[in-house]
């Protein structure tokens, strides 16, 4: 079924949001990167607070570490809104920050070359950490062949702009979320070619596996397609070094248990990567996206402050 047409104040409506989008980017490409980053990070801590993500963002640092102070919790706040805000100011820049070899360190790049000399395939994943954006560019800059999954924005002239930030930046491979794109990833990997996921969001009708000792339901995708191909898990992090400047970690990768029952192997492999984002998380907490409901709506709903111990606590 086509879609459907969009009316024309909300059409109108878009095409005013893409404009106001082409003058930020615009602004943004004027002046030097860093301090680029360094205003996105002083507005985001200043306008974030005031927003309903806050809650959002407040509750979710309470869930996972519910042993911290309220002083501990308003400090890891202030700090994630500041990387939330570098990360958004930085993504109209960031083929400059990736153009420059002094502003992205890669560790273990080694495996990335043997990945594209014939190691291959693999799935990619990784999470919101940092300016998460720079990671598919590292792939795709190693010579990696990889179709890189997106969602795409409600507004289609912001979404073709987005693309082609993207674009500038080596993207060229992308698969969007949702069946047609599932289709497209195994595709790519029939052909031999790599795939990357996010594997760090809530996932209705996903596995449920405990993240920082709570259920969270979790894509079971990456689990699924490496083990029906035979392939490891290749994770991947982004860590902020100062200001604009990053490493990413291309880290050991996974090789997921086959015992021939694949909805206990699918089950044990999302425990597995839940595992690795929560160490990931708990090294550098602020740099994670902190503002989405990774957990079940109840949490959000009922309370400000996490369940007593035991609710909602995982099997």
């Amino acid at each position: 079924m086509a879609d459907k047409k969009p009316s024309f104040w909300q059409d109108l409506g878009w095409r005013l949001e893409a404009i106001a989008y082409d003058g930020l980017e615009a602004l943004a490409r004027a002046f030097p990167i860093d301090r680029v980053s360094d205003f996105g990070a002083w507005l985001f801590q200043r306008l974030g607070p005031l927003t309903s993500a806050n809650r959002v963002a407040e509750i979710n640092l309470r869930i996972a570490f519910p042993e911290k102070s309220d002083v501990e919790i308003a400090a890891l706040l202030a700090e994630q809104w500041a990387h939330v805000g570098r990360w958004f100011a930085e993504f109209a820049i960031l083929d400059r920050i990736i153009a420059d070899p002094g502003r992205v360190e890669v560790v273990g790049a080694e495996r990335l070359a043997a990945i594209r000399d014939g190691a291959g395939p693999v799935v990619f994943i990784s999470g919101h950490f940092s300016s998460f954006e720079i990671m598919p560019a590292v792939i795709i800059h190693s010579g990696v062949t990889c179709q890189i999954t997106y969602r795409a924005t409600n507004n289609p002239h912001v979404d073709d702009r987005i693309r082609r930030s993207r674009f500038r930046y080596g993207v060229r491979l992308f698969a969007p979320k949702g069946t047609d794109g599932a289709r497209e990833l195994l595709r790519a990997l029939s052909r031999g070619e790599s795939v990357a996921l996010m594997n760090d969001q809530k996932f209705n009708g996903g596995i449920a596996a405990p993240f920082f000792g709570v259920t969270a339901h979790t894509a079971p995708g990456p689990s699924s397609f490496a083990l029906r191909y035979g392939i490891p898990l290749q994770p991947m992090s982004v860590e902020r070094k100062d200001k604009a400047r990053f490493r990413v970690v291309v880290h050991e990768p996974i090789f997921l248990a086959d015992t021939g029952d694949r909805n206990a192997d699918i089950e044990a492999g999302v425990r597995v990567v839940n595992a690795w984002m929560e160490d990931r998380i708990r090294e550098r907490p602020a740099e994670w996206f902190w503002v989405h409901k990774r957990w079940p709506s109840e949490l959000y709903k009922k309370r400000r402050h996490p369940a007593p111990s035991g609710e909602g606590q995982a099997a």
